[in-house]
């Protein structure tokens, strides 16, 4: 099995494509082991350096620490990879046990969620992250990074240039966007 990495704006982060589906049920990040019996996950958040993992549909990203380099730890993550799915396994994420409902919101958030899903998420999945709705009050937005996006010295720059002018523009109410 042959599986490409690819750079991300993060330098602190890998993107891994398997060539396989990797979350079945939506974007899943995972920060410590103990929060997952995934043999796989468990397996790469021991390397020395590992800091979290983020799961797309048919990528993970990995981050590490600033000052781990890329080469020393690459080879063991794909070694993980490589084992995983030559042992049968079709995905690394089956299910999702934290998934939100749409009835849960009120209808402006249904809005900005809609943008955030629709218009800001596949561009940031493109560069091995993930963007997740948390809270609307009083004008504001906030939002989590996940994957990538955590940490990215230009993630404020796309927070504040890119989704806040996107939400602004689409929802008057919308005042400002802001990371937790």
């Amino acid at each position: 099995m042959f599986i490409q990495t690819q750079k991300t704006p993060n330098p602190n982060s890998l993107k891994f494509l398997p060539g396989k589906k990797v979350s079945e049920d939506g974007p899943y990040e995972i920060l410590d082991k103990n929060e997952t019996n995934n043999f796989l996950i468990r397996n790469i958040l021991s390397i020395n350096g590992v800091t979290g993992i983020f799961l797309g549909e048919n990528f993970l990203s990995v981050n590490k620490k600033t000052d781990i380099d890329w080469e020393n730890i690459k080879h063991i993550i794909i070694a993980h990879l490589n084992e995983y799915y030559a042992d049968g396994n079709e995905s690394i994420i089956d299910n999702k046990t934290n998934s939100l409902h749409a009835n849960d919101y009120n209808e402006i958030e249904k809005k900005i969620i809609n943008i955030l899903e629709t218009k800001v998420r596949p561009a940031v999945a493109k560069d091995g992250g993930d963007i997740k709705f948390k809270e609307f009050k009083d004008g504001k937005v906030k939002v989590e990074l996940q994957g990538s996006c955590s940490g990215c010295p230009s993630s404020t720059l796309t927070l504040k240039q890119g989704v806040q002018n996107l939400l602004c523009h689409y929802i008057p109410e919308v005042k400002e966007v802001l990371a937790v």
